[in-house]
C-alpha cells in the first residue's frame, strides 16, 4: 500500500482529542515552528524552538521557552542562542543532549549542512562535543535498557534513490559511550531494511526506550503530489514505529498525524501546506499522548491521540514519560 493510500485510511479512522497550536512569548517578528518535545529539566517544564522570520530561509536560531500557560511558552530571557534549525533532545548517561541542524554557507549561498551535538547538565553550560556526516539532518540518540546508546541516523540523496528508489533510509547503530560519537560512525550506521517505498523520505525524531527494551520512535514519512493549483506539495505526516534493537525488527509502523489534524494557519511556502513536521510525543496523566509538532514551517502545534506504542511497552527514562 502507497503512503497516500496508507493516509487515506488514517484520515478516515483518526482519533484526535485534541488540537491545539503552541503560543511563543517575547519573540515577536518571528516564527517558531519544528520545536524539540517539552522536557522538564530541574523543575523547570521547558522546550526548544527554531526562530525564524518568515520570509527567510535557513536563517534560523534555536531558543530556549519556559511554559507560561496552557499551550504557551516564553523565552527564558539571557538563554543561550544557537544558530541552528529543529532542535532536539535526549538524556543520556545523566548528560543532558542536545542538537540541531547548523547550515553552513559560502559566499552568501548555502554550501551543506550538519547535526551539532551539545551535551552538560547545565542548560546555560552545554559543552559542543562532536558533528554529524556531511548534509545529513535527523540524527536521534537513545538510551537502551543495558545502557548501551541506540543511534539513528538518515542517510538522503542521489544515491539512495539509485540504490533503493526511495529519496531516504534509516540506519541504526549502537555505541558504549558519547565519546564513541562521530561522522563516520553516523554514516556507517547499517540501514534498517523495509521503512519507505519509491519516492518517500522520512526519519526517526525523537526515539524512547520502552520497558520491554524495545525502542518506541516518532519520526515522520513524507510524499510529493501535485496540488490543485499545480504546486508540487511535499506532504509530511506523523508517524511511529517499534523496533528491537538487537535483532532491527521493525513492527507497528504507522500514521499517528497529518496537517489536518491540527488548528488551520499558514505555511512557509506553497509546498509546505500539507507539512506536520514531526518532534514527538510527551505522555499524559489519563494514559493518552500529546504528539508535538511543526506545522507548515511556520507555527507548531499538539494533538492528543492514543498512546501509539501500546502493547510494546511503557516509556520509562527522564524524557517523554513525565506529563507536562
Amino acid at each position: 500500500m502507497s503512503l497516500s493510500e496508507s493516509r487515506m485510511e488514517f484520515e478516515d479512522a483518526k482519533k484526535v482529542y485534541e488540537s491545539a497550536k503552541l503560543k511563543f512569548l517575547g519573540v515577536d517578528g518571528y516564527d517558531v515552528y519544528n520545536p524539540s518535545i517539552p522536557f522538564v529539566w530541574e523543575g523547570r517544564r521547558l522546550i526548544y524552538g527554531r526562530v525564524e522570520r518568515r520570509s527567510e530561509w535557513a536563517r534560523s536560531w534555536v531558543r530556549l521557552f519556559e511554559l507560561s500557560g496552557k499551550d504557551e511558552w516564553a523565552l527564558v530571557p539571557g538563554s543561550m542562542l544557537y544558530q541552528l534549525e529543529d532542535p532536539y533532545v535526549s538524556v543520556i548517561h545523566g548528560d543532558f543532549v542536545f542538537g540541531g541542524t547548523h547550515v553552513r554557507c559560502k559566499k552568501s549561498k548555502i554550501d551543506s549542512y550538519y547535526g551539532y551535538f551539545y551535551r552538560g547538565r547545565d542548560l546555560e553550560d552545554l559543552r559542543y562535543f562532536t558533528s554529524g556526516p556531511d548534509k545529513m539532518k535527523d540524527i536521534r540518540l537513545v538510551e537502551l535498557k543495558d545502557s548501551r546508546i541506540g543511534v539513528f541516523s538518515r542517510p538522503r540523496g542521489e544515491a539512495i534513490i539509485r540504490k533503493f528508489g526511495c529519496e531516504s533510509q534509516i540506519g541504526f547503530t549502537i555505541i558504549s559511550s558519547l565519546d564513541e560519537l562521530d561522522d563516520q560512525l553516523i554514516e556507517n550506521a547499517p540501514y534498517i531494511d523495509g521503512l519507505f517505498e519509491k519516492d518517500e523520505w522520512g526519519a526517526c525524531n525523537q526515539a524512547y526506550l520502552l520497558d520491554s527494551g524495545l525502542i518506541g520512535a516518532i519520526g515522520h514519512k513524507c510524499y510529493k503530489h501535485q496540488g490543485e493549483d499545480g504546486v508540487q506539495i511535499s506532504s509530511y505526516l506523523n508517524c511511529s514505529f517499534v523496533m528491537d534493537p538487537e535483532s532491527r525488527e521493525v513492527s507497528n509502523m504507522k500514521i499517528i498525524g497529518t496537517r489536518p489534524c491540527y488548528p488551520a494557519g499558514p505555511a512557509k511556502r506553497p509546498n509546505l501546506v500539507d507539512c506536520a513536521f514531526t518532534s514527538g510525543i510527551v505522555m499524559r496523566s489519563d494514559g493518552k499522548a500529546d504528539l508535538y509538532s511543526g506545522i507548515g514551517d511556520a507555527e507548531a502545534g499538539r494533538i492528543a491521540i492514543d498512546y501509539p506504542f501500546e502493547g510494546h511497552g511503557k516509556i520509562v527514562g527522564a524524557l517523554g514519560s513525565t506529563p507536562i
